[in-house]
């Protein structure tokens, strides 16, 4: 059907809005792409806008070099993984039976569990708690502390009790128990809110650093958020001299350059895994905001 003048105007307006939108989104990611691969004279001189200015990876090499980066990026895959694994049992564990309108004393759980949303126990006695149990220094803590979000708990509890209950009850006169009609009947039904909710989960784990630098004090087990950030503060304020001669610009990083490098290296595995779960992403938010 041929859109009115009216509605062409309205979709180029709409169109060219959002164009310009991705663009102001998509725009300081391409500059600190540019900045991490541009020489330091370019830097320095704020020539880099959108093209990388005297292509050098001598940002990235400075990065690798410091064999320590492989370990804190190791230590981010373990926490994360680990994490998000333990995030999503949790969270089905909960969400499931909180959606079973038969649940004895539903609301009761319902209402504590809204309370945390409004009260928590404190930074200091979270700590003096993780202290007590020998927490310190493993990823427990980390994990422990944060082992279900009432957001996407709302999320997947919604979800579930939108999936006709018939399902439930035919697998019940089969002979069904509660475990089984989840993991062989829901789950399979859930897989936009599930792979929606991974992706929650495993972002906030990748990007953590507060909760990190709070419970992890050891060096080998510190996550790249921390490791990155340790190095960026250890940086001189102006330049640091890689090799050969200070006035020799070839051989110099700067900060900008090191901090660009830095936000590139810890946003690519994110990148990488967000195209694969991107088909579930706006179903599931959706689907499970609904309340039906």
């Amino acid at each position: 059907m041929k859109a009115s003048p009216a509605e062409s105007v309205f979709y180029g307006i709409n169109y060219s809005f959002l164009i310009g939108v991705a663009a102001i989104m998509i725009f300081p990611f391409v500059h600190v792409i540019a900045i991490s691969l541009s020489s330091s004279r370019a830097v320095l001189s704020q020539e880099v806008v959108i093209w990388p200015i005297e292509f050098s990876t001598r940002t990235y090499q400075n990065l690798i070099r410091d064999g320590s980066l492989f370990n804190a990026l190791k230590n981010s895959v373990i926490v994360t993984v680990f994490g998000t694994i333990l995030n999503m049992v949790a969270t089905i564990m909960v969400a499931y039976p909180m959606a079973r309108h038969n649940l004895r004393g539903r609301k009761t759980f319902l209402s504590l569990i809204i309370f945390t949303m409004l009260f928590n126990g404190g930074l200091i006695p979270t700590y003096v708690v993780v202290q007590q149990l020998g927490l310190l220094n493993t990823y427990w803590a980390i994990w422990l502390t944060g082992l279900v979000s009432i957001w996407n708990f709302f999320i997947m509890k919604t979800f579930f009790q939108s999936l006709p209950s018939s399902l439930i009850e035919a697998a019940a006169i089969d002979g069904a128990n509660d475990l089984y009609s989840l993991i062989r009947i829901v789950l399979p039904l859930s897989m936009p809110v599930l792979a929606t909710l991974t992706l929650f989960y495993a972002v906030n784990h990748w990007n953590s650093y507060f909760i990190v630098m709070l419970y992890i004090t050891r060096t080998h087990l510190q996550t790249v958020m921390v490791r990155l950030m340790q190095m960026i503060q250890s940086i001189d304020p102006q330049l640091m001299e890689l090799s050969g001669e200070a006035d020799d610009l070839s051989r110099l990083i700067t900060p900008e350059g090191v901090r660009a490098g830095a936000i590139v290296i810890s946003t690519l595995p994110i990148m990488l895994v967000y195209p694969f779960l991107q088909k579930y992403f706006v179903k599931g938010v959706m689907i499970g905001s609904l309340k039906q």
